[in-house]
């Protein structure tokens, strides 16, 4: 029995802790994401894709390396901080245009470069979690 309660608990909590990074990364955009994704928007439809699978692996592997419910959420935390950055760093130093309008306006080269982006990083961030 204490191994199915302790299972719940983790899905749980993985459930959780994706559904609040999710919303953390609609916070940091200047546009509504589901708005967007209302009008057909594709590439900020590929970026939402990118921020939701770059999100489940970093979760993924904490939970994995990490026996303690404790120990997963505060490496999803450290890792999580890094995707935030590596999207604060790569939107600053876009040269000559700013990521978040490109998306906005529909750009989709954009939204697949930001879905590479978001997934390289979390690979490169995950192999860093013990």
């Amino acid at each position: 029995m204490t191994v199915v309660f302790n299972i719940v608990v983790s899905v749980i909590v993985i459930i959780g802790l994706q559904l609040i990074g999710m919303v953390v990364f609609n916070w940091i955009t200047p546009f509504k994401d589901m708005e967007e994704l209302r009008k057909g928007n594709v590439a900020v439809g590929l970026a939402l894709g990118g921020k939701f699978i770059s999100t489940a692996i970093v979760l993924g592997v904490a939970a994995y390396t990490n026996s303690s419910i404790w120990f997963m959420i505060l490496w999803f935390a450290i890792g999580y901080v890094c995707l935030l950055a590596a999207y604060l760093i790569f939107d600053l130093f876009t040269p000559g245009f700013k990521v978040s309008d490109q998306l906005v306006k529909g750009n989709v080269a954009v939204g697949i470069m930001l879905f590479c982006v978001y997934l390289g990083f979390a690979f490169a961030i995950s192999s860093l979690i013990i």
